[in-house]
Parts: structure tokens; sequence; C-alpha cells
């Protein structure tokens, strides 16, 4: 089950975010005991001011390729656990976060 759907003109993604990790990076995708699916983003920022938020999507942005303005945060403000809302092209997205996560894991 993957973490993202497309939806309209734009994925929506669910994601669990780890501030403070020691690096940044995509760690695949978690599947939890109800069966929902989160995409792991590591990043070094610390959970305070929006400061992690910020650089979830800014990795994000550059795992796949496009603006971090194309990224909405929709929910999980101060939650791990948030859902995004990344405009453009669904089947280019979708594409490039099946590159991101291979189906083995």
């Amino acid at each position: 089950m993957p973490a993202w759907r497309p939806a309209g003109a734009a994925v929506e993604l669910a994601v669990r975010a780890k501030p403070r990790a020691g690096r940044n990076g995509i760690d695949g995708v978690v599947v939890e005991a109800d069966g929902s699916a989160w995409l792991v983003v590591r990043v070094t920022a610390v959970a305070a001011d929006g400061k992690a938020n910020r650089a979830v999507i800014a990795e994000l942005a550059r795992a796949l390729d496009i603006a971090p303005s194309a990224i909405e945060l929709q929910a999980g403000q101060s939650s791990r656990r948030k859902r995004l809302r990344i405009s453009g092209d669904p089947e280019r997205l979708v594409a490039a976060l099946e590159k991101l996560v291979p189906e083995t894991e």
C-alpha cells in the first residue's frame, strides 16, 4: 500500500517525519498496524518553530526534483505524521515517488 495517492492535479502524501536525524533522507514506507502507510522522511532540523516541517518539504522537493513551493502541508503541523499535497502532474509525481521507494520495501 503506497503512502500517496493521486488527487486531481496533485498527489496527496502521508509522511512520518523523523526530526533531529543524523542526516536528511527518505527511509522508505512504513505500514502501521491499522494498515496506514507513511513515507518516512529524516531531517536534521529540530521540531521547533516549523523548522522540521520546512526541512521535510525541502528534502521531498530535492528528492522529487520539484520546487518546494509545489508542496503544501495540509495536516500535522505539530505532529510527526503529516499530510502533504504536492501540486503537479500526478503521473510524473507518482513515478518519482515509486523510484524513491522500490516496491520491495
